[in-house]
């Protein structure tokens, strides 16, 4: 007996959406012509014929688009940052008419590359990629054939759409503040290891520092650092000397440099000044709020959830990375370099 041909089955074979595959049937907006005779071509070469006379209910049911958002353990715990970036998504995509369904990646799912059901059955029309899992599992999610946007990571291995912070460009301009109060002895706190954002803003100190012809000291590039109050302290105190203003790749670290150096008897800004990045809650909670730079998370939502749906609507685009500036937020932090004899 002839198996009946569903209009999955010729979604399936071409690689899509089964939601694309409706609109190109239904003659809606939201796929290219190319898509549209592509899938037409291909149902009547299966054998599928389309129904045009469905109720209105069922009709819409197939028209909205369901995305998935799925993001580390780790990045779903970082509440001060990634939360306003979820947020903005869910209000991004609710605007669009579209459902979410978000999914958290433990460690073991990450090694094993265990998908969420969703993914393995390609139940979902997109997802979002937020921050770094590891390289081999964005991979797999890339492999599903499902279109992906990775937000704030990339790799040189992961052919994707991406959206991402000009991570150098800002390192760049915060070095750059620092050196216009006077400061030419700069340290940089962080661990390049655990993401490359990380990475990338260790590039934007050593530009600027080219830039500005300051001499930077290996000592004080503490590129492994772990994200502890008294393991962040231990590397300070350990130090022969120290510097007169500190570059830290996120608030947390500098929220905790901030409390080491006063606990060492320094003072903020008048003995050390600090700059921090992303402009979380530690940022602001921080005595005295610390100067960083400031992410736009809602703008983040806004260009990941609108380059999904362009490539829902058009696979054939070329891929993209988009680079989102910071601006700088002048706090307590910073003032003017010491006198050093």
């Amino acid at each position: 007996m002839k198996t009946k041909v569903t209009m999955q089955d010729v979604a399936d074979k071409l690689n899509l959406s089964k939601n694309s595959v409706s609109q190109a049937l239904t003659g809606k907006p939201g796929v290219s012509e190319e898509t549209r005779r592509l899938v037409m071509q291909t149902a009547s070469e299966m054998g599928y014929t389309y129904a045009k006379r469905q109720g209105d209910q069922a009709e819409s049911a197939a028209s909205k688009r369901t995305i998935a958002l799925i993001a580390s353990d780790y990045a779903f715990s970082m509440k001060s940052f990634f939360s306003d970036i979820y947020l903005s998504i869910d209000k991004e995509l609710n605007r669009n008419g579209c459902g979410l369904v978000i999914q958290s990646i433990s460690p073991d799912q990450a090694e094993s590359l265990t998908l969420p059901a969703f993914l393995q059955d390609r139940s979902v029309d997109g997802v979002l990629v937020l921050s770094h899992i590891t390289t081999p599992y964005i991979q797999a999610v890339l492999d599903t054939g499902i279109p992906a946007v990775l937000i704030d990571h990339h790799h040189p291995a992961l052919q994707a759409d991406t959206i991402l912070t000009n991570n150098r460009f800002s390192a760049f301009e915060a070095v750059r503040h620092l050196v216009e109060l006077g400061h030419r002895d700069i340290g940089y706190m962080g661990n390049i290891r655990l993401s490359p954002s990380y990475y990338e803003r260790l590039e934007g100190v050593r530009l600027a520092a080219f830039e500005l012809d300051l001499s930077l000291q290996e000592q004080w590039l503490i590129t492994d650092a772990v994200e502890d109050s008294e393991c962040v302290r231990s590397r300070l105190k350990k130090l022969p000397s120290l510097p007169t203003a500190w570059f830290c790749v996120n608030d947390g670290f500098g929220f905790m440099v901030n409390s080491a150096l006063q606990q060492m008897g320094l003072r903020v800004p008048e003995d050390v000044s600090i700059v921090s990045f992303d402009n979380g809650y530690l940022s602001q909670l921080a005595t005295p709020p610390t100067t960083t730079m400031n992410v736009n998370r809602p703008l983040y939502a806004e260009c990941a959830v609108e380059r999904l749906l362009n490539r829902l609507d058009k696979p054939e685009l070329p891929l993209t990375e988009t680079l989102l500036p910071t601006t700088l937020l002048v706090r307590a932090s910073t003032g003017p370099a010491p006198e050093r004899g």
